[in-house]
């Protein structure tokens, strides 16, 4: 899937995530995002569940400590043999770097292709004006993204996550190549929620996303695949 829709599995347990996934036809392509809560509760043996479905898997720890102990972790992560994974561009530099060491270490120990390593940025549950206030950056809110996007460049991180109103930005200053995968995906006819800079799937298209994550419009939808395949027609229309 070169440029696909991520479904996240925002659930608390596997009995609940399956249930949703049962409504989708076995042959459907599906890539999915694992995230901390179901990760947590059922802990590695889950990927290699749904690896065995052929389902693609973005694995999204958004991992933040030291460089050593951010390095030993992704080795574990590099050889579960996921898609994406993500850590925080606000570690730094040097932990940056560590990561991809430990993503690249991890797949050869278990001769695995390398995960996508994906940097953090600002979530797009966050303003600029709250980020300011909060975090106390005085910069701009797309200015502290491009920097952030351009950390993880710098570290050799295959790419960011990020709002599609950052993308063009975030090229300008890295490469035309460099992945932005965006969640906060809302159709038009769906609530934010909590999302402060969410888009529609037409326009993280027309912002040249290299992917998207979707979950309560799909997830809490009473008719999940026919949302999905309303998603996902929009996401490649353009």
């Amino acid at each position: 899937m070169t440029n696909p829709l991520i479904i996240a599995l925002d659930f608390p347990n596997w009995q609940a995530a399956n249930d949703f996934l049962a409504r989708f036809s076995p042959d459907e392509p599906l890539f999915v995002k694992v995230g901390m809560e179901l990760f947590y509760q059922e802990g590695p043996q889950l990927i290699q569940i749904l690896k065995s479905r052929g389902y693609g898997i973005f694995l999204d720890l958004k991992l933040y400590d030291i460089p050593n102990t951010v390095q030993s972790a992704l080795t574990v992560i590099g050889q579960l043999g996921v898609d994406y994974t993500t850590i925080h561009a606000a570690g730094g530099l040097a932990m940056l770097q560590a990561g991809v060491a430990g993503i690249k270490k991890g797949a050869a120990l278990a001769n695995v292709k390398p995960a996508k390593l994906l940097a953090i940025t600002q979530l797009t549950s966050t303003n600029e004006a709250q980020m300011q206030a909060e975090q106390l950056i005085s910069a701009s809110l797309p200015e502290t993204v491009v920097h952030y996007a351009q950390l993880a460049h710098a570290a050799n991180c295959d790419g960011v996550v990020c709002s599609a109103q950052e993308i063009t930005a975030i090229r300008q200053h890295t490469s035309q190549d460099f992945l932005c995968v965006t969640p906060g995906i809302r159709p038009i006819t769906s609530q934010v929620n909590d999302q402060k800079r969410a888009v529609t799937p037409l326009a993280a298209a027309q912002a040249k996303s290299s992917a998207i994550v979707v979950g309560r419009p799909i997830t809490q939808a009473v008719n999940p695949y026919q949302i999905y395949q309303t998603i996902k027609s929009e996401w490649e229309s353009f």
